[in-house]
Formats: C-alpha cells, sequence, structure tokens
C-alpha cells in the first residue's frame, strides 16, 4: 500500500497530507479517530479515539532507529512508580516507498492538559503536590535499570556526543567524563508533562543517559521564566549539585548556544551566565 507521505527526504507532518495514514492506523486498531482533536506537530501526529483512548503516530527513518529497536512507549509501560499513562497497544510498519517507518501507540487519556509548549513564557499554576509527584516520577525512573540508551532528539547518547556537544560551544580546561548513567526521559519538557495531576508521556526516546539530563532539559525549557527555572533547580537539587549534573546543564546549554542559536530566543543570557558559572565550578574541581 502506498502511502501519502513516503520520501525518503524530512517531512513536516504539520503541513503534509496523513489522512491515508491516520485511515490504516485506524483500521488496524479496529478504533475511530475524532478529528477535531488532531494535533499535529512536525514528526507527529496525535488524536482522541472513540474509546476515549490517544494515538500517537510518529514517522521516523529507518537511520534513526537503533538496534534497541523502535518501542520506547511500550518498554516503558513496565517501569513501577512512574505516573503515565497506560499503554494499549501498537501498529508498526515499513513506508512502502523508502527507508521510512510508522508507529503508532495507543495509550489511556492523559490526566490532564499538557503544561505548555517546549519552552514556557509564562509561569505555570503548579501546586506542590505536582513537585512532589515530578519527584517521585524521576527518583522511581532512575531507580530502575534498562539495556535501553536514551536518544534524545533522536541522537543515541553517548560519552562522545555529551563531550562533542559540550566541546563545539565551551572549550576549556576541564573533564568531560560521565560518571554515573541512570535511565532517563530524555525529553522532558512543558509539552510533555501535565497538570494540576502530573503525568509524563512521549516516551519513545527514553533509556539509559548521563544523571541529570532530565532535571536540565526542564531547566533549560524553563528559563524565559526565572523564577520557574529557579524552582526546577531547587526541586532537583542532587541532580543539579551533581558533577554529571552540572555536564548536563553544559549539554542543555550546548543547544541553546550553539550555531543554530536564535538571536532572541530569551534563554540565551541565562544559559550564558550558567554556562559560566557551571564552567567554573567544574575547572575548580
Amino acid at each position: 500500500m502506498t502511502l501519502s507521505v513516503s520520501t525518503v527526504q524530512s517531512v513536516d507532518l504539520r503541513v503534509q497530507p496523513v489522512g491515508e495514514v491516520l485511515d490504516r492506523v485506524a483500521r488496524s486498531l479496529q478504533v475511530r479517530f475524532l478529528s477535531e482533536t488532531v494535533v499535529r506537530k512536525r514528526r507527529s501526529v496525535g488524536t482522541r479515539t472513540d474509546r476515549d483512548t490517544w494515538v500517537r503516530i510518529e514517522r521516523r527513518l529507518l537511520g534513526k532507529i537503533t538496534d534497541q529497536g523502535w518501542n520506547g512507549t511500550e518498554c516503558a509501560a513496565r517501569l513501577e512508580g512512574v505516573a503515565q499513562p497506560a499503554w494499549q497497544g501498537c501498529v508498526v510498519w515499513r513506508d512502502a516507498e523508502g527507508p521510512v517507518m510508522w508507529r503508532a501507540d495507543e495509550t489511556d487519556l492523559l490526566p490532564a492538559a499538557p503544561v505548555g509548549s517546549a519552552i514556557v513564557s509564562d509561569t505555570p499554576e503548579l501546586p506542590d503536590q505536582w513537585w512532589e509527584a515530578l519527584n517521585a516520577s524521576l527518583d522511581a525512573l532512575a531507580a530502575h535499570e534498562t539495556g535501553r540508551i536514551a536518544t534524545p532528539d533522536t541522537d543515541t547518547i553517548t560519552q562522545a556526543l555529551v563531550t562533542e556537544s559540550i566541546r563545539g560551544v565551551f572549550p576549556g580546561d576541564f573533564d568531560t567524563t560521565v560518571q554515573r548513567w541512570v535511565p532517563a526521559h530524555a525529553d522532558l519538557n512543558w509539552a510533555n508533562v501535565t497538570a494540576p495531576v502530573f503525568s509524563l508521556f512521549d516516551w519513545e526516546d527514553w533509556g539509559n543517559a548521563p544523571q541529570g539530563l532530565d532535571s536540565a532539559s526542564l531547566w533549560a525549557s524553563s528559563l524565559a521564566v526565572p523564577s520557574l527555572a529557579d524552582r526546577v533547580r531547587t526541586e532537583r537539587r542532587r541532580d543539579f549539585e551533581s558533577r554529571d549534573g552540572k555536564l548536563m546543564t553544559l549539554f542543555v546549554c550546548s543547544k541553546i548556544l550553539g550555531p543554530y542559536a536564535h538571536p532572541e530566543d530569551p534563554r540565551l543570557k541565562p544559559a550564558r551566565c550558567m554556562a559560566e558559572q557551571i564552567i567554573e565550578e567544574l575547572q575548580a574541581d
């Protein structure tokens, strides 16, 4: 069967036709999609079903699918102590016209709305219970064991990637060697958590990563709101005070300040200031 979005080059599912893809998934999962609930993103499409579940469909190049497979949401279903929507099932197929695969995962509905976009510009209303649930879930996640390797932004995180990312933006005399690797969500931002009831979703890229990656990622997502960024650092103090957490802070800052930095990004100044502070601390160790 030939689908309408099948070219090898990068595509944007926000503008490409996806009707045939949605029809195929609906037939395979034996559901009806509620068209008014469809949410289209660059690499994925999500929609509510007539049986009160949510289906997320993603298109990924074969070259971006590692040997560990492409079943992060399915594998995350076994994680105890982590607040997330229950996984129900999936359908996966290879595109008929090129080195591309599609995957659709069906989960329970979110218990509340996502907090915001990946990068927030206003302070969200988050009760203390929300922060307690965040901490409990991240601590429970880090206590698990897995053979998976995290793939933030679909890139497998390795020691080499950490070093190259940091050195490419922050040259200096300090060691970039990671000491502790633990399971991480690897895409923790304000678009992937809900409130006022806390839940963490979009698990396709989770796996082992340097301690502090999730905390640093949420902090980077908060930098346009200083009080929120400070709250993240306070709540996840143990991560940020660790040597690996400092490296992960530099890692996420390198993404903000690197070659693709936007001159009007409000996160530039606070990221640069924090990076300078972290480098001084690492050099003093």
